[in-house]
């Protein structure tokens, strides 16, 4: 059955769907011992994009003999339908026969959604109700909703967080799955007593209730790194709980979307743009906590310019092209980072204006050479650029090449000492000063970095940046910016530092 169930032939699956839609015995038999054709056979309806490897991969979770299974999934990824409305009635009507299922929210709204979800499936899918039905709804008197499918003596039961379940059960059945969804949210996790108050809850209430055999199945983000669903997850990865756990990220740590049929790299980052919170889209998304205290740079130092003062002003100081190649063009690779910018001022007055549209490639050797040489001609607009290289092992190559080739002005600047975090919050004591703008428009993509640093895939414009900031102040004040300074140096130069 499995290897029904998980067929990546296209002529497999449609042979499987053929012979479902003209065989009833056929159909019957391959949804009650598989959930993954159940839920494309009646909740198909549901599947608007192709079924991802981490939903193949939920569903095989939700079949396994594990008893306790822990799942972190980005919002948006399906993971709900998949375990609190496909799952409780395939674990009924298939062939794990399940007899009293309880499906714990942390309101009582949402818990009556998730069943209503549950019955208006029940209700509206004609398939499903020729082929398993009959089904009937009922309200507990104990205050609780419930669905009763009475052909298979089985209830579906949905309640609230910390409201006890001790000593429920159904005719003679104890809970046997229990689904807890969300039972967290950012406000119940701030206080030590609260996120310790849902975990006894879990541990003293609910497992308790539980049949012998029964299944628990934890479904939720990371909201804090000790909430009530963390324990769980620090003690299976541990070895202290016996259970699995999984973790869907929107995109794996190469940056690859787990579900690009829905979510592309272009969707989100559109997504990721209309949040505009770094720690939201870290949390909900990436499922990092960044607390405030990690990050290095913050949104309000952020100053954006209308426009880049003339390069023919009085003030204007020098342009710089700063590059951090890549070796690789694979998927997974690093990208070839271009920032642009320019300086204004003297060394009481510095300003740095940043170019918009940075360049954020997978480049060749040859792509990288030839796209510098036409930036550098075209941002100078017949005004000196300097070309700043990062020469670390491969990048001495290129610094080479462009010496040789270019006939501009190529500097190699080296990152042997210093780590990415270390040179960032040189740079960030700029940008909290006042002294670096942005362009309006065109830098999105580099403030995202800057802002999500450490938990953003790709780091390179932000190290381009940063390299690209320490050289201007370097210039400026005649010393090596970040091996002496952890802030800028006082307006004046060395000699007003005490």
């Amino acid at each position: 059955m499995n290897d029904i169930t998980f067929s990546d032939s296209p002529d497999d699956r449609e042979k499987i769907i053929q012979k479902m839609i003209a065989d009833q015995a056929f159909r019957l038999e391959l949804t009650t011992q598989s959930h993954y054709w159940f839920f494309h056979c009646y909740l198909k309806d549901y599947i608007q994009f192709p079924t991802a490897d981490m939903h193949r991969e939920m569903i095989a979770l939700t079949q396994s003999d594990e008893r306790l299974v822990v799942v972190l999934a980005f919002r948006g990824s399906g993971k709900s339908t998949v375990f609190t409305q496909s799952y409780p009635l395939w674990a009924i009507l298939g062939k794990q026969q399940k007899k009293f299922i309880v499906i714990l929210s942390q309101t009582q709204r949402q818990a009556r959604q998730h069943l209503m979800n549950i019955k208006d499936i029940l209700d509206h899918n004609e398939l499903l109700r020729r082929d398993l039905g009959p089904f009937k709804e009922t309200q507990d008197e104990w205050g609780g909703y419930s669905l009763v499918l009475s052909k298979y003596d089985a209830r579906i039961t949905a309640c609230s967080a910390e409201q006890s379940i001790r000593g429920l059960r159904h005719l003679q059945y104890r809970p046997d799955l229990i689904i807890v969804d969300d039972i967290e949210d950012l406000e119940s996790v701030k206080t030590r007593e609260s996120r310790e108050k849902t975990y006894s809850w879990l541990t003293g209430d609910i497992m308790p209730a539980a049949a012998h055999n029964a299944k628990i199945v934890i479904v939720g983000m990371n909201l804090n790194d000790d909430s009530a669903v963390m324990r769980f997850v620090k003690g299976i990865k541990a070895g202290e709980v016996k259970g699995i756990t999984r973790s869907y990220p929107i995109v794996d740590e190469n940056n690859v979307p787990l579900w690009a049929a829905k979510f592309p790299l272009s969707v989100i980052e559109e997504i990721r743009i209309r949040i505009n919170n770094v720690i939201a889209w870290s949390r909900e998304y990436l499922l990092k906590l960044l607390a405030e205290a990690e990050r290095v740079i913050l949104k309000e130092w952020i100053k954006y310019a209308s426009r880049i003062p003339s390069l023919e002003s009085d003030d204007y100081k020098r342009t710089y092209l700063v590059i951090d190649p890549a070796i690789s063009q694979k998927d997974t690779a690093d990208y070839t980072a271009m920032v642009m910018m320019s300086t204004f001022g003297n060394d009481e007055t510095l300003k740095i204006y940043i170019y918009p549209n940075p360049v954020n490639e997978r480049l060749t050797f040859h792509e990288t050479i030839e796209r510098a040489k036409l930036l550098s001609r075209s941002l100078g607009r017949g005004h000196h650029v300097r070309i700043i290289v990062e020469e670390n092992g491969y990048q001495k190559a290129l610094l080479q090449e462009l010496k040789r080739t270019s006939g501009l002005s190529v500097d190699g600047i080296s990152t042997s000492g210093t780590d990415k975090r270390t040179r960032l919050s040189a740079a960030g004591s700029l940008i909290q000063a006042g002294d670096v703008f942005f362009a309006e428009k065109g830098n999105e993509t580099l403030i995202q970095q800057l802002l999500g640093f450490p938990s953003e895939s790709h780091d390179d414009l932000a190290d381009a940046f940063a390299l690209g900031i320490m050289k201007a102040a370097e210039d400026d004040y005649h010393t090596p910016y970040i091996t002496v300074f952890s802030f800028p140096p006082p307006r004046g130069g060395l000699a007003d530092y005490d």
